[in-house]
């Protein structure tokens, strides 16, 4: 029997809303004094700790946490308000996006008092910064053959192994690491668990991965006998598994899953503006408005579900895999419609539409692949 994956429509509060203006005249201000310009794919590759705590210190930061660990115990789509401006500004925010978007609600959910007393309210600052240690070189999109391994010491535990495409690895603090801590058994889900590294540490290595573009945020990080303590275990010895996928709905279901090219979409309109459009150009435009609005209704949706503490493994993989493909499509038409065109002049277009086609191959891997994903919503709908 198929499974519903109903998603009530959400509507927005005049609070909400209001919140939405304050960030936006925020945003506009920065770029008119020169603190950032507008860039695809901010939200992964555009590293400014001073613009992090520039966040921290007006409260967007950590805003749905408990006033207790530093938060601000706002809604999820208050929060998600603020999260859509920044992306839609192409604001650079990579420094803390890990942090607030995943490790803070993991610890909240799975951490000890102490965990959460050390580095939410820091974290919510843009103090401190986190990266996520899941893929490994040899096991591809099969994250359960990790052989990144943990083995019980005096204290703590001994930490050995290697982990990949570690965004930020290189200016992050700590890492959260999945790796595994008892012996394999037929289930490859059992005996996982969670470290908090510090990259700081003795035997930690990061050596960077760069991008076509030259750009470097991806990393390779080695772990050579790492001592990890006893306290930062996060959650439950062998639980890992179940711990990461729900740290998972997160990552997958937020808008920076097809607000990645927005910015670009912004320069296309302005582009297409100056000059008269026919029809092919119309119906393309209005295709992709189409399309960005059912994700965003899609998305909303999801951070209601997170807000009512259900884990939508599902929806989120759906709107992850719909979401990466909407974000080529939108260099792909810029591509088509404009750029092939020696006459444009727009030099803020040809940059993001660069940055647009370099960065679109990873697209449909980080986060999950496609494959991976469409596997997830076969098995929630009941037909795999």
């Amino acid at each position: 029997m198929v499974k519903s994956l109903e998603l009530e429509t959400i509507q927005l509060t005049e609070k909400t809303e209001e919140l939405r203006q304050e960030i936006r005249q925020f945003l506009k201000n920065e770029i008119e004094e020169g603190a950032f310009l507008p860039h695809c794919d901010s939200w992964l590759s555009r590293w400014d700790s001073e613009f992090s705590g520039k966040l921290g210190q007006r409260g967007w930061l950590g805003m749905t946490w408990p006033k207790k660990y530093g938060g601000h115990e706002r809604s999820a789509l208050e929060r998600y308000v603020v999260t859509e401006e920044l992306l839609a500004f192409g604001a650079p925010v990579a420094a803390h996006w890990f942090a607030d978007r995943q490790t803070g609600p993991l610890f909240l959910r799975y951490g000890t008092e102490k965990q959460r007393n050390e580095f939410l309210p820091r974290i919510a600052q843009g103090e401190i910064f986190f990266s996520i240690g899941l893929s490994e070189p040899n096991s591809g999109s099969d994250l359960a053959s990790i052989s990144t391994n943990a083995k019980k010491v005096a204290g703590g535990w001994r930490l050995n192994g290697s982990k990949v495409w570690t965004s930020g690895a290189h200016h992050s603090h700590f890492m959260v690491t999945l790796c595994r801590t008892s012996t394999k058994t037929e289930n490859r889900h059992e005996g996982l668990s969670q470290l908090v590294v510090d990259l700081s540490a003795s035997g930690v290595t990061v050596r960077p991965i760069k991008l076509m573009t030259g750009e470097h945020h991806f990393n390779e990080v080695f772990f050579e006998d790492v001592f990890v303590p006893d306290d930062m275990v996060v959650g439950t010895i062998g639980d890992g598994w179940k711990q990461s996928m729900a740290e998972l709905a997160y990552e997958r279901s937020g808008p920076e899953r097809f607000l990645s090219t927005f910015p670009l979409f912004v320069e296309l309109i302005r582009v297409l503006k100056q000059k008269e459009s026919n029809e092919h150009v119309k119906i393309t435009i209005g295709k992709l408005a189409a399309r960005l609005t059912t994700l965003r209704e899609m998305s909303l949706g999801v951070a209601s579900l997170l807000e009512k503490g259900v884990s939508p493994d599902v929806t989120a993989a759906l709107v992850k895999d719909l979401g990466t493909k909407f974000e080529f499509q939108i260099a792909e038409a810029a591509r088509e419609l404009v750029a092939s065109q020696t006459h444009v002049s727009n030099v803020r277009f040809k940059s993001l539409l660069a940055e647009a086609l370099l960065h679109a191959p990873g697209f449909t891997l980080r986060g999950g692949t496609t494959e991976i994903l469409r596997g997830i919503i076969a098995r929630g709908v009941g037909i795999r």
